[in-house]
């Protein structure tokens, strides 16, 4: 089977996309997990399938790299959004089911995505880190020394602890600094640190405004390996939050061709 494929990036968060609004692209596990290895495959953090949705622009189907389907990605949002604007499917603004429901995007010029995110309420706050789900859940503690901090042991720790280790969750370790939250992500489905996750920025910038820590009231720029993100939100109550928007590069990096043994 030859597949066209589609190579994206935010923040160093990359993705292959593939254009399955025939149906005629079907991929099992090992064949996901192949095309997302990085010395055997294409290379991903994550791969995408972009299909048809009645009332809707497109449908969000997203993979880890393990090959299971997983919850929602919020830089692959992001560079769907892009990869459909490319292919002719939307031009400034798109709506789009995903597996958490519906989200809409912002295309604006120079590759920048702004992708809607759902609202969350009842963010469990701990003495030593908080959890809550933004799309997918996400475990959010506070260190010092970040640059240093061993996030990919730490974080496996945590994602195979006793409270997590059967359903998984990411883990997000951050620091506030002068010019930025700073964060490093350890992601489920990958089982390793990546350079960015955007569903991991959105929880720690919610959990930094329920700190204190943001930017602003509404506002929290974010700094990952990969590059610079912004989130706003509004924030009503205590612990709940609406009308969160992730923002950030979302680019094109190549495309190609791929046979895989059927």
């Amino acid at each position: 089977m030859e597949l066209a494929f589609y190579k994206y990036q935010g923040t160093g968060n990359d993705f292959i996309i593939l254009d399955n609004r025939d149906l005629r692209i079907q991929l099992n596990e090992e064949q996901i997990k192949f095309l997302c290895d990085r010395r055997f495959g294409i290379g991903a953090d994550g791969l995408m399938l972009l299909q048809a949705e009645p009332g809707h622009d497109f449908r969000m189907i997203y993979f880890n790299s393990d090959g299971n389907q997983s919850s929602m990605c919020g830089n692959g949002g992001r560079c769907i959004a892009a990869f459909a604007k490319k292919i002719g499917l939307v031009k400034d603004k798109c709506r789009f089911m995903a597996i958490d429901g519906l989200h809409e995007a912002v295309l604006f010029e120079e590759d920048i995505v702004a992708l809607k995110m759902q609202d969350v309420k009842d963010i469990e706050m701990n003495d030593d880190f908080a959890f809550l789900n933004t799309g997918s859940p996400h475990y959010v503690k506070s260190v010092s020394n970040l640059n240093q901090y061993p996030v990919s042991d730490e974080g496996r720790n945590v994602r195979y602890s006793k409270r997590f280790k059967d359903a998984g969750t990411n883990v997000n370790f951050i620091e506030k600094k002068e010019d930025a939250l700073h964060v490093r992500t350890y992601e489920r489905g990958v089982e390793d640190e990546t350079f960015s996750c955007g569903t991991g920025v959105t929880a720690a910038a919610l959990v930094a405004a329920m700190k204190g820590i943001s930017d602003s009231k509404n506002m929290c720029r974010i700094q990952t390996l990969g590059g610079k993100l912004e989130v706003t939100f509004d924030k009503v109550l205590e612990n709940n939050f609406y009308n969160i928007w992730l923002k950030g590069p979302a680019q094109f990096v190549f495309t190609g061709t791929i046979t895989l043994a059927e």
